[in-house]
């Protein structure tokens, strides 16, 4: 009789032991499930956003690093129009895959033209990117350089190729176009930011050849 009661007794132990196991493997698959689809499905907007200089925020949604934290904002903004977007990106891209390029030291006109991202400053309405390139220029403790763009071609000094800090010179309808050179490309383009570009300031790549002078202040 005690035999047949132990054997009861073991036989139901097992039974339970197998019950919970079963339980235990349903509840774990589905999370494996879980963090396979999250593996899958965001490892590759990780993977470019390593490669773009994005991070991503406790709600998974990419944060633009690259630039400059007031460059961030200015990718960002809801503001923008889808041209001036891919402007950006752009940019953001180049910064993150190419050089930066040799400065002349004049970093003051960079971080000094970046801080009116997204802005006028000039209250002009139009052909102010002249205007803009004089008031970072006075800012930093040079000499102006007038409001037309085309007439920085004669300022200061003229230097061979884009550098970081140099004051570009390019042709475009309606007086031509102006700004400061804030990096370069890996395909030697510079990147530049300026005003009046999609009325506002911005900085966005441009085509070298589109440059027939780069300067620098005396």
């Amino acid at each position: 009789m005690i035999s047949k009661t132990k054997t009861a007794l073991a036989v139901g132990t097992l039974a339970l032991c197998a019950a919970t196991a079963l339980t235990t493997a349903a509840e774990a698959r589905p999370k494996h499930r879980h963090h396979r689809h999250h593996a899958v499905h965001h490892a590759p907007a990780h993977h470019a956003a390593a490669q773009t200089g994005m991070t991503f925020n406790n709600d998974g949604k990419p944060v633009y690093v690259g630039l400059a934290s007031g460059y961030s904002a200015a990718m960002t903004g809801a503001s923008q129009t889808p041209r001036a977007a891919r402007h950006s990106r752009r940019a953001a891209a180049a910064s993150a895959s190419g050089t930066g390029g040799a400065g002349f030291g004049s970093s003051g006109l960079v971080n000094t033209a970046r801080a009116y991202l997204g802005t006028n400053p000039t209250g002009r309405r139009s052909l102010w990117c002249g205007a803009f390139m004089d008031l970072v220029l006075r800012k930093t403790g040079h000499a102006g350089g007038g409001n037309l763009a085309k007439g920085y071609a004669r300022y200061g000094q003229r230097v061979s190729g884009p550098q970081v800090g140099a004051i570009a010179v390019m042709n475009r309808k309606g007086g031509g176009h102006v700004g400061v050179v804030s990096g370069i490309d890996a395909n030697g383009n510079p990147i530049i930011i300026s005003g009046n570009h999609n009325r506002t300031v911005a900085e966005s790549v441009y085509p070298r050849q589109r440059i027939t002078a780069y300067v620098v202040p005396n």
